[in-house]
């Protein structure tokens, strides 16, 4: 989704009622967030949203971006929010041979994530289709790239064909690189 570079973003600053509803859409997305909410995203601090083509917002704070979002889709964090709070995202693991299509921005693909190597969360722990996830590498400590999920963790297992996770951010695109002024 950002494989080309960002140029010339319209910037506004959020009313503190606009604030307060993006707030309470990232705890009611992310209800582990909820005890590091406050250092995040300070009650008193001035968020910025930055218009980009295509339909896509950014959040930002004091320059750093947080959250994006596609439309009025579901908020995804910033990788650096990720690696900062990797327990409060749910997260699956894909095999080393996928690490290069999705270091290049494709999207991750079903087989990626069942053969050796990949990891899926257990039948009762199961994430259902649209639900944003960190994905990690095999034998690396950080998450890679942060999409949705486009089939539940079940459906990965079973039909294991087609698309998993559409493209959302890896490490080194557009939004990576992207520094908010």
């Amino acid at each position: 989704m950002f494989k080309k570079p960002i140029t010339t973003p319209q910037k506004s600053k959020l009313k503190s009622s606009a604030q307060r509803n993006v707030r309470s859409k990232i705890l009611s997305q992310f209800p582990l967030l909820e005890p590091h909410i406050d250092f995040l995203l300070p009650k008193k601090s001035q968020l910025d949203h930055i218009k980009l083509p295509d339909r896509l917002a950014l959040y930002s704070l004091n320059g750093a971006v947080l959250f994006w979002q596609h439309f009025d889709d579901a908020l995804i964090p910033h990788l650096r929010i990720v690696h900062m709070y990797p327990d409060c995202f749910p997260s699956i693991q894909v095999d080393r041979g996928a690490i290069r299509f999705v270091m290049a921005g494709a999207q991750l693909m079903c087989p990626g994530l069942t053969s050796p190597g990949a990891r899926l969360p257990a039948a009762e722990d199961k994430i259902e289709k649209g639900q944003v996830v960190q994905v990690r590498a095999e034998g690396k400590e950080h998450a890679c790239m942060v999409g949705v999920l486009a089939m539940g963790t079940e459906e990965i297992k079973s039909v294991n064909k087609g698309v998993a996770v559409e493209a959302g951010h890896y490490l080194g695109d557009a939004l990576w690189k992207f520094e908010g002024e």
